[in-house]
């Protein structure tokens, strides 16, 4: 079984490969060597809650694409995600395998 890290990996390259503009979006807690007195500690992540692991640009469109591993699903905070964006005319994507992203690539 794949990882969810070399999964995404792996999305990226065939994306960028076909030329199309995206980006690994970070939900995570962030390294902060400001703080505690500078040594350091992890901030809370402050974005939107349920963004999609890989952001896309294609013509104009927003596409999200969600990268899950296994028995992995949709948190309800990306399932809400999802379905704003789709009814504001975007694309949205669940990825469990590599194929998974070929509907995005142009002909």
């Amino acid at each position: 079984m794949s990882t969810k890290k070399h999964l995404q990996d792996q999305v990226l390259k065939k994306l960028e490969t076909a030329g199309i503009f995206c980006w690994r979006q970070n939900n995570n807690a962030v390294w902060d060597k400001s703080l505690n007195s500078g040594y350091g500690g992890y901030r809370a992540f402050a974005g939107m809650k349920g963004v999609p692991d890989i952001i896309c640009i294609i013509d104009g469109q927003f596409v999200g694409v969600e990268i899950k591993v296994g028995k992995d699903k949709l948190s309800t905070d990306q399932v809400l995600f999802k379905r704003r964006t789709i009814r504001n005319g975007g694309q949205y994507l669940v990825v469990k395998q590599i194929e998974d992203i070929d509907p995005l690539l142009k002909p």
